[in-house]
Order: C-alpha cells, then sequence, then structure tokens
C-alpha cells in the first residue's frame, strides 16, 4: 500500500505533495512557491506578508453565510533530522514515505507530519467543493520549528476571524486549551587550542542508537536518554580516572529535539587506553540497565581514529565538562492544576564545535509558568557562567493561558461526542504552539489545538497514525459545519 491509497484520500493525497516539496525551517521559499501554485490551481484568495506567511481565504458555502469567519492555521516547515547512513539533502529532496501496518513514517528521516498534515487538511478544505463552512481564512506560517518567527511577526490585521483553529497537536481524541512559554539560552565557550601529542593513540567515542524525540512535547517526561548527556557522564568519570586529551565534542542538533547522538575524540597514553575500554565497558552496561524500558536500542563505542592536529586545553576542557555534565535536563516540575501534565523542563539540545575556538552549547527551557520559565532559564545560565561561558538568552515566546470558558471549546467537546459516542479529553499541552504570540496580536482569539496521533516527531522514527487522521478529519468537518452563528 502506498501514501496515495490512504483514506480519506483527499487528505493524503495534500499531504503527499507537501512531502515533496523540501521545507526546512528558514529556507521555505520552495513550499511558498507550492502554496502559491496551490491558490492559483484552485482560484483561491491568496495574501503573503513580509515574513512570507501566506493567507488563504474561501467564502461560506451555500446558507452558511451567518457564521463567524474561521482560521486554520499550521506550519509550513519541518525538523530535518535523519539517521547517520541516509543520504537525504532536505534542501532538495522529497521525503519517501513507507506505509507500515497502520503506521505511515519515512525512510531514514523525519516525516514532516508536524505540521505538514495540518496543511494537507487545509489544502484539502479549500480545494473541495463539497465541505459545508462559513468563512475561512487558512493562515500558514514560517519557522515554527526554530523560532516561531512566523507567528511572532505576524501583524493585527492579515487575519480576520475570531476563532482560530489549530491543527499542529500530537493525538487524536485530545483537545488542547492552552499551551507552554518557551526560551532558550546559549553558552559559547572559548578554548585555548595546543598542538596534539604523538605519543598518544585516539580515539572517536560515539553515543547513537537513541530514540530522540520532541523535547517539549510528548517525550520530555519519558526519561528518554540525551546522547550529550550520556557522552558527557563518561568523559566526566574518565577524567577521574586517566589523563586524556579532549579534541572534538559534538551532539545533538536542534533546541527542540532530544539528543540522539553524540561523539567525542580523545588522546590517551597507551598505558591507559585498556582502563578506558573496561570503564566504557561498565557504563555502557549502566547505561544499557538505566534505559532498557525506554531506549534499548542505546550504542556507546569507541573506536580508534586519525590524530587530530589540535585539542582543547585541559583547563577549557575541564570546565567544559563539568559544565555540561552539571546541566540539568529534563522534567524540573509538573503542573499542580492539571494532572500529569508537565509543567517546566530543559533540554541540553546540542553542543558544537565552532569558528575561532569556540564550543556552542543551545539549551531550551519550557514552562506553562512565566517565573517558572525564568527561573529555569537562569538556572541553566548559571551554571554555565560559573564555568566561564558567554551566556545569552533568546527573545523566548508567551504561554497560552486556558480558558475553559471558551465557546468554540464547547463546540468542539460536543461535536466529538456526538460524532463517537465518547468525550474527548481537555488538555493543556507542554510544547510551544503559536497560539500565544496570536494572541498578543488578536487578544479576542478564541483557540483550540487537535490533530492526528504522531509519534517521536522531530526524530526519523516519527509517524503518523494512518486510522486516526479519518477521525480528526470527520471531526474538523462536523466542527466547521457546527460553528455557532454570529
Amino acid at each position: 500500500m502506498k501514501i496515495t491509497d490512504l483514506k480519506p484520500e483527499i487528505v493524503w493525497k495534500f499531504f503527499h505533495q507537501v512531502t515533496q516539496v523540501p521545507r526546512p525551517s528558514k529556507k521555505e521559499g520552495k513550499m511558498i512557491e507550492f502554496l502559491e501554485s496551490f491558490a492559483k490551481q484552485y482560484k483561491i484568495a491568496i495574501k503573503k506578508d513580509a515574513v512570507g506567511n501566506i493567507l488563504m481565504s474561501k467564502p461560506a458555502t451555500p446558507g452558511k453565510e451567518n457564521l463567524p469567519t474561521v482560521v486554520l492555521q499550521s506550519h509550513m516547515d519541518m525538523v530535518c533530522e535523519k539517521n547517520n547512513g541516509t543520504a537525504h539533502d532536505f534542501d532538495h529532496d522529497p521525503i519517501e514515505t513507507i506505509v507500515d501496518g497502520n503506521w505511515l513514517c519515512a525512510n531514514g528521516t523525519t516525516l514532516g507530519a508536524d505540521n505538514g498534515i495540518g496543511v494537507a487538511a487545509e489544502l484539502a478544505i479549500l480545494a473541495s467543493d463539497d465541505i459545508e463552512h462559513g468563512p475561512i481564512e487558512c493562515l500558514f506560517t514560517v519557522d515554527e520549528e526554530t523560532g516561531l518567527t512566523g507567528a511572532k511577526a505576524l501583524e493585527k490585521g492579515f487575519m480576520t476571524g475570531d476563532i482560530l483553529l489549530n491543527l499542529d497537536s500530537e493525538d487524536e481524541g485530545e483537545i488542547f486549551m492552552g499551551c507552554a512559554g518557551g526560551k532558550d539560552t546559549q553558552a559559547v565557550f572559548h578554548y585555548e587550542p595546543r598542538d596534539t601529542n604523538p605519543n598518544m593513540q585516539y580515539f572517536k567515542i560515539e553515543v547513537k542508537g537513541l530514540n530522540g524525540g520532541h523535547s517539549c512535547g510528548g517525550e520530555i517526561h519519558k526519561g528518554l536518554g540525551n546522547a550529550n548527556k550520556i557522552l558527557v557522564r563518561y568523559l566526566y568519570l574518565l577524567k577521574n580516572q586517566a589523563d586524556f586529551n579532549l579534541c572534538f565534542i559534538h551532539g545533538g542538533n536542534l533546541r527542540n529535539a532530544i539528543a540522539r547522538e553524540a561523539q567525542a575524540t580523545i588522546g590517551l597514553y597507551p598505558e591507559e587506553k585498556e582502563a578506558a575500554r573496561i570503564l566504557l565497558n561498565h557504563f555502557t552496561a549502566d547505561i544499557e540497565n538505566e534505559l532498557k524500558h525506554v531506549d534499548p536500542n542505546v550504542q556507546i563505542t569507541m573506536a580508534s581514529t586519525d590524530r587530530p592536529d589540535k585539542y582543547i586545553s585541559d583547563y577549557d576542557a575541564e570546565k567544559l565538562i563539568l559544565a555540561l555534565h552539571a546541566c540539568p535536563h529534563g522534567v524540573i516540575g509538573m503542573s499542580h492544576d492539571i494532572e500529569g501534565l508537565v509543567e517546566t523542563s530543559t533540554n541540553l539540545a546540542s553542543v558544537k564545535m565552532g569558528d575561532g575556538n569556540t564550543i556552542i552549547v543551545g539549551t531550551s527551557q519550557r514552562s506553562s509558568i512565566e517565573s517558572c520559565k525564568n527561573m529555569i532559564a537562569n538556572q541553566v545560565a548559571s551554571v554555565f557562567k560559573l564555568a566561564g561561558a558567554q551566556v545569552t538568552h533568546g527573545d523566548g515566546y508567551p504561554g497560552w493561558a486556558p480558558n475553559p470558558d471558551s465557546k468554540i471549546l464547547k463546540v468542539a467537546q460536543e461535536t466529538y461526542k456526538r460524532l463517537f459516542n465518547k468525550d474527548a479529553k481537555i488538555m493543556a499541552i507542554h510544547a510551544g504552539l503559536e497560539c500565544g504570540l496570536f494572541l498578543e496580536k488578536y487578544p479576542n482569539l478564541d483557540m483550540i489545538s487537535f490533530g492526528p496521533t504522531l509519534r517521536d516527531v522531530h526524530s526519523p522514527n516519527e509517524r503518523i497514525q494512518i486510522d486516526t487522521v479519518g477521525l480528526w478529519w470527520s471531526h474538523l468537518l462536523e466542527l466547521l459545519k457546527n460553528i455557532p452563528a454570529k
């Protein structure tokens, strides 16, 4: 079976088209061209703002003219992650999809169902002539995944609706009425390079095989392995046992993804090589035991490699290792208002060698309470400042405070119960949605977020549960048909 064989046919048709268009964050030009071509083909009114956000408008179907305008919203960019050994160029290559039972996934890369399936649903509604709805506006934002810059730049008056349906959630049957705010914290270490010792032997330490996932959505509470933390744990132990040189370190990629892979190159004196291997074997056994229920495929390897030209001075390497080891990662606190909701978390996302003898550490903090968001960002900053790093914070973005009196939430509950004879779960989400930013410019918006079931987003294991797309689509159409009159 292929993606084009799936039902509802019109949604999967457009999702397939979306997967064929390269759309990395901050490189959405081809996707914008695709949307403009779509609007021209289906004679849909369209406008674009200065940053590339697209708004398409469609009038009400006959008999629905008295309904208020509803905004359907998705982001057009995707997280670009691939497995080692996967030959894929996200700037040019289409995503290769695979139907695996009741799941659709990609071949060694992220699928982009976050949020391509939302985009596909909007296009399906715009292209259809047999769906009942009032006036609708379809908003497609840019660069949600790496900075929410599209939502931040959205100008007042660009859209006119007072009801917004965000199509960027990941569990069918759950309707979200609030989300966390977020903030990024970056640390830059400057180091003195030293010439490597020809009397040492050099080894590549590699952590791989981890699942990774969305650091601020459905995965941060699962205790998944973070490759950066695992690698630094070993280096910390080794530093207490052997005199080694750290020549290279790299781990993770995106601020909102839990690091799946990390590596370091070290130099060891020949007489300490065997002790380092024994330590690694014991350490690996510990990690495998710790992660056996959540990351059973973790691998930690040590292999000989060529001698690098330079290493990081011992003083600078020790500061880096200690700071990374001390840096918090994971759930910091649970909500006291909503049972089971992560309230505050932080992600040690990436460690990268930069230009000018620098090492750049990227982290991301989330909380549904503004003061707690700032607290954990400052705590992370404190760790790195103590180690002498230069620390900066991103602008961040606000949370979306739950509104239990929301009219559209009530209609969404009623239509779900009528369709499926069961109650939808009303939730807040720890992930950062664009909704909080929309409220800053459009304070009267009545919003909910809902979507089909996705798993392991932001990783090459990303997949979408096929049958939930039909359930979500049915609910979306029923909701549009039952929007309360003005």
